[in-house]
C-alpha cells in the first residue's frame, strides 16, 4: 500500500508541475522495449508451458504473476529477471525537449511520472521539490531553474551518475565474490538463465549472481577438442550429442576464481552436470560409475570360486574318516 502511494504521489507531482511548467518540467520516461527484445523471454516462457503477452507492459505484468510453478518455485523469478534484461533504461529529460507521447513510463504504466517521494538520496527529486514549491507558492523560481538547456544537461548527468552508480555496485559485489572465493572451489546447483549463440548464461539461487560457460570461441570453434555444440536460434538451444541445454534446465557449475592475472581476476563457471565428455568438469563419479560397472561382472566370478572348493574339503574329510 505504501508502494501504491508512492507511485501515485510521483504521479500526482509530474502532472502538477509538467502543467505549470511544460517547458522545464524535470519527468522520467521508461521506453517501450521493441517486441523483437522479448523473443527470450517468451520462448523461454513456452519451453516451461507458459504464454507471456508483451503487448502492454500491464499484459506482461500479468502474464508473468500467472507463470508459477509449484515444482520449481525460482522459476518466477528467473523468468523476471529475463523480463528486466528485455527492458530499455528508465532515464530523466526535461519535458519540453520531447513529445507528450513519449513521456509515457512502460514499467508502470503511467502516462507520465517524474520522482519526488527521495529528495534525501536523490538529486532529481531535490530539483522536483523546487518546481513543485513554485509551482504552489511556497518559494520562488529562479533563472536556473527554469533554464531548458541548463537542466537537460543536468539530465544527462544524472543519467549517466546512475549508471555509474550501477556498474560501481557491481563492481564491488565482484570484489567480495573474489575475496570469498579465493582458494577455494565449490559444486553449487544452479539455472541456465538463457542460451546464447556462443555461451549459457547461468544463475547460482544460492549465491544471487549469474556466470557465463562459453560452449564456442570466435566463428564457432571448438573450445575443446572434439566437443561441438550446436545452436539453434528458433527454439533458442544449445545442443552437444544427446544433451540439450534451454533456459531454466537445472545444472550443476563448478565456481573457482582464475587468479592467473592479479589485476583482472575473475570468476570461472564449469560445467559438472549434465556430464559432458571432454568438456565437463570430472569430479570423478563417473570414473566410480564406470569402474563399478566394470567390476560387477568380475565380483560374481570370485564367489564361484569360494564355493567350487567347499564340496573338495567335504570330501577329504571324509576320506579322513
Amino acid at each position: 500500500m505504501v508502494e501504491e502511494f508512492m507511485l501515485l504521489a510521483n504521479v500526482s507531482v509530474a502532472e502538477k508541475i509538467e502543467s505549470e511548467f511544460p517547458e522545464c518540467a524535470m519527468l522520467r520516461r521508461h521506453p517501450q522495449p521493441p517486441q523483437t527484445n522479448f523473443e527470450p523471454l517468451v520462448k523461454a516462457a513456452q519451453h516451461q508451458g507458459f504464454k507471456i503477452i508483451t503487448a502492454t507492459g500491464k499484459e506482461l505484468a500479468t502474464s508473468l504473476d500467472e507463470a508459477v510453478n509449484p515444482a520449481n518455485p525460482y522459476l518466477n523469478t528467473m523468468l523476471r529477471i529475463l523480463a528486466t534484461r528485455c527492458m530499455m533504461q528508465a532515464v530523466y529529460f526535461i519535458s519540453g525537449t520531447l513529445q507528450r507521447e513519449e513521456f509515457f513510463h512502460y514499467g508502470l504504466a503511467a502516462p507520465i511520472y517524474t520522482h519526488f517521494t527521495s529528495p534525501i538520496r536523490r538529486y532529481a527529486d531535490v530539483i522536483v521539490h523546487r518546481l513543485l514549491a513554485a509551482c504552489i507558492g511556497a518559494d520562488s523560481t529562479y533563472p536556473e531553474l527554469l533554464d531548458k538547456k541548463l537542466n537537460s544537461n543536468l539530465c544527462n548527468n544524472l543519467n549517466y551518475r546512475n549508471r555509474m552508480a550501477q556498474y560501481a555496485g557491481r563492481a564491488s559485489v565482484a570484489l567480495h565474490t573474489h575475496l570469498f572465493f579465493r582458494n577455494r572451489s565449490e559444486d553449487e546447483q544452479a539455472f541456465v538463465l538463457f542460451v546464447r549463440k556462443n555461451a549459457l548464461q547461468i544463475l547460482v539461487p544460492k549465491y544471487g549472481f549469474e556466470g557465463t560457460i562459453y560452449v564456442a570461441g570466435r566463428d564457432n570453434k571448438e573450445i575443446k577438442n572434439g566437443v561441438r555444440f550446436v545452436y539453434d536460434e528458433e527454439q533458442q538451444t544449445q545442443r552437444c550429442g544427446d544433451v540439450v541445454f534451454r533456459a531454466f534446465d537445472p545444472v550443476t557449475v563448478r565456481l573457482s576464481l582464475d587468479s592467473t592475472n592479479v589485476q583482472h581476476e575473475k570468476l570461472v563457471f564449469e560445467l559438472v552436470r549434465p556430464y559432458i565428455a571432454g568438456f565437463s568438469v570430472d569430479t570423478g563419479d563417473v570414473k566410480d560409475e564406470a569402474a563399478a560397472a566394470a567390476a560387477a561382472p568380475v565380483a560374481e566370478t570370485p564367489a564361484k570360486r569360494k564355493a567350487d572348493p567347499t564340496p573338495s574339503k567335504t570330501k577329504k574329510n571324509k576320506k579322513g574318516k
